[in-house]
């Protein structure tokens, strides 16, 4: 079902082998490009000042095709560094000299600038998200998008340039359904955090009770040189940091690509089969345990606008028996929308089959999230079970 599709992609000098997986199905056109305010083709970089040499720094390419990305000297960060790397995987800017420095002379010779030059705009190829006036969101630029952190050099980058970005790297056509999903999944996931850790956005309100010091911009941070080393030059851990984020970045895409999307696939089908499976359409069956599930059902539901929300799931697990499984009323809680009843909580095998009437019981758990039948139609019958009673009761096993 799926086409095994090895991409080459050239990162720093050498070429990183990608494993990526085409689903067969939901290429749906995308509107989102017509809409957004999004002009693409170029590369972006980080600011903040710190033993900076007036000399301007050059990042050469083995193959010089004249295209320059501009971006400042002096100590790097992880927005930068990513903006560079997107625009490096672009055609056009593949084999661009990256200038290093802060005179507005070189600056004004590069194709395109990132972090730095105190300007923001597209249409001259400039990403700086430093200066005063300078607030701009994905969804400020792209009404259709809901994210509302203040965009970074990468953000601004990945916001004029993704689709292209992604396009080239996963062989998907621009306006595929695919692609559109990829995109917000690696901006939510993974760009997302690099723009905020760069404007000084919290996630939450208040002191954290811990530190969490292995993010990708707290270790892209650690490339530049220590405040007390001989040395102070910063070139050979700026592209360190472009190797790492590149790798980072890549691994990413193929997770989302080759497992998550698929999963996506999986649980769209069965959503949309649903009703063969119960004519209440409360019920939906994976043919096939081990499937990731959860987040896309609550995002399918949105999308699909299933007006009934779906209580159970079944699927096989490895042994060849059947789980019933409710669906959490949210991703990060432990409450169902409708558990398993109550009187079967901690009930196993025979015990169980005799009180519920249904042949083939094996548990049912203690927390009434889950439970097990020998086969398909025990399964099934579990979960019917749950919801008559819910239907005559409405606060029957429910938690």
């Amino acid at each position: 079902m799926w086409c095994l599709r090895v991409l080459a992609v050239k990162l720093t000098g050498r070429k990183t082998l990608i494993n990526i997986s085409k689903p067969a199905s939901l290429l749906r056109p995308s509107n989102f490009q017509a809409n957004c305010f999004c002009s693409r083709s170029v590369d972006d970089i980080c600011f903040r000042p710190r033993h900076m040499s007036s000399e301007a720094k050059r990042l050469r390419s083995e193959k010089m095709t004249g295209k320059k990305i501009g971006t400042h000297n002096g100590s790097f960060h992880c927005d930068e560094v990513l903006a560079c790397f997107f625009l490096r995987q672009l055609p056009e800017y593949k084999d661009a000299e990256i200038v290093r420095t802060r005179d507005p002379v070189q600056l004004a010779e590069c194709d395109v600038v990132v972090d730095v030059g105190g300007e923001f705009d597209p249409k001259k190829h400039r990403y700086d998200h430093h200066q005063r006036t300078f607030s701009e969101t994905f969804h400020s630029l792209c009404p259709e998008k809901t994210w509302v952190t203040k965009l970074s050099s990468a953000g601004l980058v990945y916001l004029h340039f993704g689709h292209q970005l992604l396009s080239q790297l996963t062989q998907l056509k621009e306006g595929d359904r695919q692609l559109e999903v990829l995109y917000d999944k690696l901006y939510e996931n993974f760009v997302e955090e690099v723009d905020a850790i760069d404007n000084g956005i919290s996630q939450y309100d208040g002191e954290a009770r811990y530190a969490i010091s292995s993010t990708l911009s707290a270790r892209v941070g650690h490339l530049n040189p220590r405040w007390n080393s001989k040395s102070q030059d910063t070139e050979e851990g700026f592209k360190k940091a472009i190797k790492m984020v590149g790798e980072e970045f890549l691994d990413r895409l193929d997770f989302y690509q080759s497992s998550w999307l698929p999963a996506r696939v999986v649980v769209e089908e069965a959503i949309e089969q649903r009703h063969q499976v119960d004519p209440s359409g409360e019920i939906v069956l994976f043919a096939k345990g081990g499937c990731p599930w959860k987040e896309h059902l609550f995002a399918l539901e949105n999308e699909l606008q299933v007006d009934m929300p779906i209580k159970f799931v079944l699927y096989p697990d490895q042994n060849g028996q059947w789980r019933v499984q409710c669906v959490p009323a949210g991703l990060n809680t432990f409450q169902n929308r409708l558990s398993l009843l109550e009187e079967w909580r901690g009930v196993r095998d025979d015990a169980l089959s005799k009180l519920s009437g249904i042949e083939g019981c094996i548990f049912v758990h203690a927390g009434g999230f889950i439970g097990g039948n020998k086969t398909q139609e025990g399964a099934l019958e579990m979960a019917r079970r749950t919801l008559q009673a819910a239907a005559q009761s409405p606060t029957n096993g429910s938690t």
